[in-house]
């Protein structure tokens, strides 16, 4: 079995398993997506959804951010990781968005990367989400499942995203983004399946003996 056959067989079980999608992160508009995917990094979607219920009913514009400032924004989210440096970015994008954008997010990848604390994958999911444009998110839980599905040589999360472009119709990839996310939480996790048990594994690999090793990205 070649990739491209895993890859259809793949598609087919996610689209089995998960035919409608629910975005497990909450947000009002576009820019709340877009702190909320930002905030998300090192962190889990409850914890960022519990962190942003309470801030959103009242800040959810830059101008917002903007005028509470760094400390202020601190506070709100003391709760998440990392979130000095977070609220940084939210300060200072928030600005730039002012300044530059008309108070808006852009919406070209180029535009999104140049903010604060927005990287590629960030970018991706505010394309896709925000958006509807075609982006295929991957962090490292997409790419160590890619790997262990051989869907990709799996060196780093640049080339991820290449192979599974390349594998998958251009249509399913915003959707196809979190269907494998979900898949990974529930089926495949990192410490249970060890791609032996689970139902894209046994269908992919049933000959499959020993547990695979993913490289980190």
């Amino acid at each position: 079995m070649n990739e491209a056959q895993r890859a259809k067989i793949i598609l087919r079980i996610l689209n089995k398993k998960y035919p409608k999608i629910v975005v497990p992160l909450k947000s009002r508009n576009v820019f709340t997506l877009l702190i909320s995917v930002l905030l998300s990094a090192q962190c889990t979607d409850i914890n960022v959804n519990n962190v942003t219920r309470h801030i959103y009913p009242k800040y959810f514009k830059p101008k917002h951010f903007q005028k509470l400032g760094r400390r202020k924004i601190e506070k709100l989210i003391k709760k998440i990781g990392i979130f000095r440096i977070k609220a940084k970015s939210i300060y200072n994008l928030s600005k730039i968005l002012i300044q530059k954008h008309g108070s808006k997010v852009p919406k070209s990848f180029d535009e999104l990367e140049k903010l604060p604390g927005v990287g590629h994958k960030t970018a991706s999911v505010v394309m896709s989400q925000g958006f509807g444009q075609p982006a295929f998110a991957i962090d490292t839980h997409i790419h160590r499942l890619a790997q262990r599905w051989g869907l990709t040589s799996g060196k780093n999360v640049i080339q991820t995203e290449k192979d599974l472009k390349r594998l998958f119709p251009k249509r399913s990839w915003n959707k196809l983004h979190l269907q494998i996310i979900y898949y990974g939480r529930e089926y495949c996790k990192a410490r249970d399946c060890y791609g032996l048990t689970c139902k894209i594994c046994t269908t992919c690999y049933p000959n499959r003996k020993k547990p695979i090793k993913t490289k980190k990205a």
